[in-house]
């Protein structure tokens, strides 16, 4: 039987209000996006399998709405409709996030930091981690363990390696997405055993366009509208890919196992960094600049009073979000079995692109599940 005492909800007030505090006071601006946001913005980013996860409404016009899902969309876009877009500018926040999730409540609260424009990436990167760690502590919450990864230098090395243009977005999106580069170079790409080597037969050379009016030709005299939750031009975009697969040349055996040695390095962000650079000079690749860069990331988080030896680097941890572009982290209390971090985020520069931007914006945040850092042992608050 637990025997620990609920926090009140005037404690937890109290807790979250300081949490805030500090994040405004270190010069990031309270930000509050209205709670009812443009369902298809996050349905065009996260594909269509959100949409379960969504708690969608219309207005009287017939744009699907949704419940706001997460801060950081509506916060790019709030600052990208302002007269400081493209300008250096921090925002913090503290509110109701909703997503329907298994076996609990679709309502949580969520804190965190988002810093747009600043071209020290590495800088802003440890002022990001550094400013979530201290609040969470400011907030009566325990020291909490960081595990450290980097999309952006992974990336590097894929280019550097000139892998056909398909599998490095098939690369990109599965470590996205937690999958293992054995899964990832599995042939059987739409995990289905059914051939579709016709349908294959007949993209080969098409572009988009034609392939989505192909795509929806066929549904509709089928008369399917969608499969599995899949738009029209997802199952497009999906067949695409697999024709281009089967149309492009694979991956060597030497660049796989390059692929692999990069991924299996993990421990100690520093020790980590020599066996990388070991690695690229092996490997003859010239990446110098980007192993730099995660240096420098790492002299700072030092400079501002972190103990990085105490840090865990893992070369194959990726954010389950396709718009990271470099550093990610993630923190969890050590002392709690759940696993479930309570601390994530990372920089993510082609986000503001990606909704709508002109010019590359750099930016990089962190968001703090409130309701796990107050939960006690048995997961209540």
């Amino acid at each position: 039987m637990n025997t620990t005492p609920r926090v009140s909800e005037a404690t937890l007030d109290e807790r979250r209000d300081l949490l805030l505090s500090h994040l405004i006071s270190a010069g990031y601006e309270r930000a509050e996006p209205a709670i009812l946001q443009p369902a298809s913005v996050f349905l065009d980013l996260s594909g269509e399998e959100i949409r379960s996860r969504l708690f969608l409404t219309s207005d009287h016009a017939g744009h699907e709405l949704c419940l706001r899902p997460e801060y950081t969309i509506p916060v790019c876009k709030d600052y990208l409709a302002s007269a400081s877009r493209g300008q250096p500018m921090g925002f913090s926040y503290l509110g109701k996030v909703f997503r329907s999730r298994p076996q609990t409540s679709g309502e949580s609260t969520q804190a965190g930091i988002e810093s747009f424009g600043r071209m020290d990436r590495e800088a802003a990167d440890a002022e990001v981690l550094t400013l979530a760690l201290e609040a969470v502590l400011v907030a009566g919450g325990p020291k909490l363990s960081v595990t450290l990864g980097d999309p952006g230098l992974y990336s590097a090395l894929l280019e550097a390696l000139s892998l056909p243009a398909v599998w490095m977005r098939r690369i990109r999106r599965g470590h996205a997405r937690g999958q293992t580069l054995a899964r990832i170079f599995a042939t059987s790409a739409n995990g289905s055993s059914a051939d579709h080597s016709g349908v294959l037969a007949a993209l080969e050379g098409v572009d988009k366009s034609g392939a989505l009016a192909l795509v929806e030709d066929l549904l509709s005299i089928a008369g399917i509208s969608t499969v599995g939750g899949r738009s029209a031009s997802e199952i497009a975009e999906r067949f695409l890919e697999q024709s281009a697969l089967n149309a492009a040349a694979g991956v060597s055996v030497e660049k796989r196992q390059i692929i692999e040695r990069f991924l299996a390095i993990q421990g100690d962000p520093d020790q980590s960094s020599a066996q990388i650079r070991a690695l690229f000079q092996d490997a003859g690749l010239n990446l110098s600049a980007a192993l730099d860069g995660f240096d420098a990331r790492l002299g700072f988080m030092a400079a501002r009073g972190l103990d990085v030896g105490a840090m865990r680097f893992n070369a194959d941890f990726g954010r389950n979000i396709d718009y990271y572009t470099g550093f990610v982290f993630e923190a969890h209390d050590p002392n709690r079995a759940n696993g479930r971090a309570i601390i994530g985020g990372g920089r993510y520069d082609r986000l503001m692109a990606m909704l709508g931007a002109t010019v590359e914006i750099p930016a990089v945040g962190a968001g703090i599940w409130c309701d796990r850092l107050f939960a006690d042992q048995n997961g209540s608050v």
